[in-house]
């Protein structure tokens, strides 16, 4: 029987399963509908897609560090109970390791992960776990030296808070307290001139208002200006922020008094940025009740 588009779109609707899923289930069940969408379900692709819609915002971040290249992956899960568990664990543990050998995510997404793409595995593991699951973020940092920490660790080399800190020159320590700073501070940047143009434009636009409501004249207020972006800087940028195991001196200073200079820095926390939805538990039941 011929396997038509429409077939296909109908199939996906359904079941929720990728095109190419679809259309092989179609070619393997003859265009039987009803069969194509068993067939999906006994390979778990069915019951991953469905899920896809779930918010995953739980979940692990995995740092590994090799010579010097060090990563941070974000793997997110629906319900925290699930990062808990030792074969989501044990999936992060891979998952990171295979990105040591990739630049970006989305080759992350297509290394071999054992006979499978990583991408391959993760749908694997939302049949077998039940929750769906989404490779979020990939961060690579490199360096002479790269120092990793991860902030509350649920296992080796992974927690709810993971730190990259790449260094010019030989860690005697200084790596591990710079980062973690980081975890503690979460500065935007490392600098002021890798700060983000826009959040620079908006912080003095606020500073400005804020200013002329005194009534001063214009020459005073700018000079008012001039010294609270410097504050902002000092506030937001790694580099210029007051070290937190020695207040007295900033990051930068920190960091040239224990002979090294800091490259680059990169801080994940899980779930960061994503909206979760919530419902009171009233509205819950009523949906339950409703069949939705």
């Amino acid at each position: 029987m011929a396997i038509t588009a429409q077939m296909v779109k109908e199939l996906r609707e359904t079941t929720g399963a990728g095109m190419m899923d679809a259309k092989k289930a179609l070619t393997e069940t003859d265009g039987d509908m009803e069969a194509a969408i068993d067939w999906l379900r006994t390979k778990g692709l069915a019951k991953a897609a469905k899920k896809s819609g779930r918010v995953a915002a739980e979940g692990l971040v995995g740092v590994a560090v090799d010579g010097g290249v060090g990563v941070a992956v974000e793997l997110n899960s629906e319900t925290d109970f699930v990062a808990k568990n030792a074969d989501f664990q044990k999936l992060v543990s891979g998952v990171t390791c295979a990105a040591l050998g990739v630049s970006d995510l989305e080759g992350l997404k297509a290394a071999s992960l054992g006979e499978k793409t990583v991408e391959a595995t993760i749908t694997d593991a939302i049949a077998v776990i039940g929750e769906n699951m989404t490779l979020r973020r990939m961060v690579r940092v490199e360096g002479e030296t790269v120092v990793s920490y991860v902030h509350n660790a649920a296992a080796e080399g992974m927690g709810k808070i993971g730190v990259l800190v790449a260094l010019k020159g030989a860690d005697n320590g200084i790596g591990k307290q710079i980062a973690m700073h980081i975890a503690a501070t979460s500065p935007a940047s490392l600098s002021e001139a890798d700060l983000d143009p826009a959040l620079v434009e908006r912080e003095k636009a606020v500073l400005t208002e804020q200013a002329r409501e005194s009534g001063k004249p214009e020459a005073v207020i700018e000079k008012m200006i001039v010294g609270r972006m410097a504050k902002f800087f000092e506030e937001v940028t790694l580099l210029g922020q007051k070290f937190v195991i020695n207040p007295d001196v900033t990051v930068a200073q920190a960091a040239k008094d224990a002979g090294v200079e800091v490259l680059a820095f990169a801080r994940v926390a899980v779930g960061e940025g994503i909206e979760k939805k919530e419902e009171d538990f009233a509205a819950e039941v009523a949906k339950t009740l409703q069949g939705n």
